[in-house]
């Protein structure tokens, strides 16, 4: 079977095809996602069982508390993975997918700790 969705990090070190459609993403304004991102951080979570990925040796893994880790490119830094220790999925992020996803964003979370210079003006919910 061939994979539904693929996508890579920025140089194409590490590329992921995933089996299944892409369930809505959110679009997390928390400290820590933005800082690993570089601003808010929209992800969807895969089940494990269904992403293959390519060049995982290439995947530098930072673990951001005791529960979680975040996986990023060591070649050109590119912010890919935001995974729950123990759990069956893994949060890919949106922008590393190739086009087009066939989905819609679900909501923002942690949007009082978002960043000052922006609004969220995209009329879906916020928690």
């Amino acid at each position: 079977m061939s994979a539904l969705h693929s996508g890579s990090c920025l140089c194409g070190a590490i590329r992921f095809e995933v089996n299944c459609e892409i369930p809505q993403p959110d679009v997390c304004h928390c400290i820590k996602c933005r800082k690993h991102s570089g601003h808010c951080f929209a992800s969807t979570d895969i089940p494990k069982s269904l992403i293959n990925i390519r060049g995982d040796s290439d995947i530098s893994w930072y673990f951001s508390s005791e529960k979680i880790r975040r996986g990023f490119c060591r070649i050109c830094g590119s912010s890919l993975f935001w995974e729950p220790i123990h759990r069956d999925w893994i949060a890919v992020a949106m922008g590393a997918f190739d086009r087009p996803t066939n989905t819609s964003l679900k909501m923002n979370i942690f949007v009082a700790e978002k960043g000052d210079y922006y609004e969220i003006t995209d009329g879906v919910p916020q928690h």
